[in-house]
């Protein structure tokens, strides 16, 4: 992989991105790095956090965040590689089938730039560990949607998961259809459903209960904590333990911003990275 560098010093963590062409994806990709202070006087491998819409890392102050806890002892150091999107719409989703409105069709192909040009890149170049305990992938939104796809589908790759707001709405008919049924439709709950338990695999979850006001089925919760509570009991389904290998984090006052995100980003790296 050719590269193109820019590199900046931090308070404590250096951030350096990369850049270069994807056959698969057909364009250049950026990918941003976060990277712990005193890596080329160490012997250390790092965990990795893959993080899908690397563009937002600076609005979701991770690198402040990341120096907080580490400092504090809170997390191990890691490395951060936060891919800068680009058509989210299509990149971003579920590999296997496209959604109703044909969107997610370069999901497949992403999920290829990913495990096979990408990770292999970066254990290559930088002290990253080649544990795949130590591997986590995440994303919000549409970027969950694609960081738990990315998982379920390579846990040779990924052993933890964490989602933001997740868009588990995703799914392969219209909801407006009188055809149309949560259980058959939704496409990552269909998946896990019809698949058999990925081994060692570990899932945060966060939705905040202000996400949105759409409420499909009238129950009085709304579709984006639905959605996630319904694909918590399809990973139960498969044997996964709540509170040992699946976390949910609900915020009352939570919505579906940034900001919202940043908050929620300190307990996640606690959970994926907490000594």
């Amino acid at each position: 992989m050719e590269e193109e560098k820019s590199h900046q010093s931090g308070l404590n963590y250096s951030l350096e991105k990369i850049s270069a062409y994807s056959n698969l994806l057909g364009r250049d990709v950026e990918v941003i790095l976060l990277l712990p202070p005193g890596l080329s006087e160490s012997s250390m491998k790092y965990p990795l956090l893959l993080l899908n819409d690397g563009q937002d890392m600076e609005k979701l102050q991770l690198k402040s965040t990341l120096e907080d806890l580490v400092g504090n002892s809170a997390i191990e150091k890691i490395i951060v590689a936060g891919v800068v999107a680009g058509d989210r719409m299509q990149e971003y989703g579920v590999a296997i089938k496209h959604d109703y409105l044909k969107r997610g069709t370069q999901a497949k192909a992403y999920a290829s730039y990913i495990t096979t040009e990408l990770i292999p890149y970066l254990i290559y170049k930088y002290p990253i560990s080649p544990s795949v305990q130590n591997h986590v992938v995440a994303g919000c939104s549409m970027g969950g949607l694609s960081a738990i796809d990315l998982a379920w589908n390579h846990p040779d790759i990924f052993q933890k998961v964490g989602v933001f707001s997740g868009s588990f709405w995703w799914r392969r008919r219209d909801s407006n259809s009188v055809f149309y049924s949560d259980q058959r439709d939704r496409l990552m709950q269909r998946q896990v459903r019809r698949s058999k338990k990925k081994e060692g695999l570990k899932f945060w979850f966060q939705t905040g209960k202000l996400d949105e006001q759409n409420d499909r089925n009238n129950n009085g919760v709304i579709d984006s904590i639905d959605d996630t509570l319904d694909l918590i009991v399809e990973l139960t389904k498969k044997g996964y333990r709540p509170f040992h290998d699946i976390q949910y984090y609900e915020m009352p006052e939570g919505t579906h911003s940034i900001e919202t995100w940043a908050a929620a980003m300190p307990e996640f790296l606690r959970w994926a990275f907490g000594k």
